[in-house]
């Protein structure tokens, strides 16, 4: 009741999209993901599902983030349920979008480690939460260590990368969306 039937995500046309308005060709975008065209293809028709590292890799071309890709693939709706999973902990990392659709806001949560190499960095504002277990985070040239409970709060275009130092942490993930114009011109 309320709740959208559960259907496979297609990002097809997130990813078409997103390459068009780039003006990137597909072969662009092969080049920078290494991925094949052929794959590509496949994936902007719905013919192929990409693995969660090969949406990363698209999305890291196209200078998004697999959550804006997975957010844009929904149609947006006014009222909408992400039921949480009835599952044991799973044994590898996980990120489940909060928030279904083309919305302003978006939210993840990652479950247990993460690549802590990879380096973030968004045009808008974010919020992290730890809602179970700890993390440490590097931003501004700083590092942050949070546990449950804590938040850390970052200014759009900050630099920052983060990984969990407990098993089973819970980190929750919210942002003003990158299709949004929220930044302002803020002076360093």
């Amino acid at each position: 009741m309320g709740d959208h039937k559960e259907q496979p995500l297609r990002v097809g046309a997130a990813v078409r999209r997103r390459r068009r308005a780039l003006q990137l060709t597909l072969a662009v975008v092969a080049e920078r993901s290494g991925l094949s065209i052929p794959f590509l293809s496949q994936v902007e028709n719905d013919r192929a599902r990409p693995s969660r590292a090969s949406l990363e890799k698209v999305a890291d071309a196209l200078r998004t983030t697999a959550v804006e890709l997975l957010a844009a693939a929904d149609p947006a709706c006014s009222v909408d349920v992400v039921r949480g999973e009835a599952c044991e902990p799973a044994a590898e990392p996980r990120q489940r979008s909060l928030v279904r659709g083309h919305h302003q806001m978006h939210a993840s949560e990652f479950t247990g480690d993460h690549d802590a190499g990879r380096e973030f960095q968004y045009r808008n504002d974010q919020l992290l939460y730890v809602a179970d277990g700890a993390v440490e985070i590097e931003a501004e040239g700083r590092a942050y260590r949070l546990g449950r409970g804590d938040t850390l709060y970052l200014t759009g275009g900050v630099r920052h990368r983060w990984r969990a130092t407990v098993s089973d942490t819970r980190v929750i993930v919210v942002a003003v969306a990158e299709h949004v114009e929220a930044v302002q011109n803020r002076s360093r």
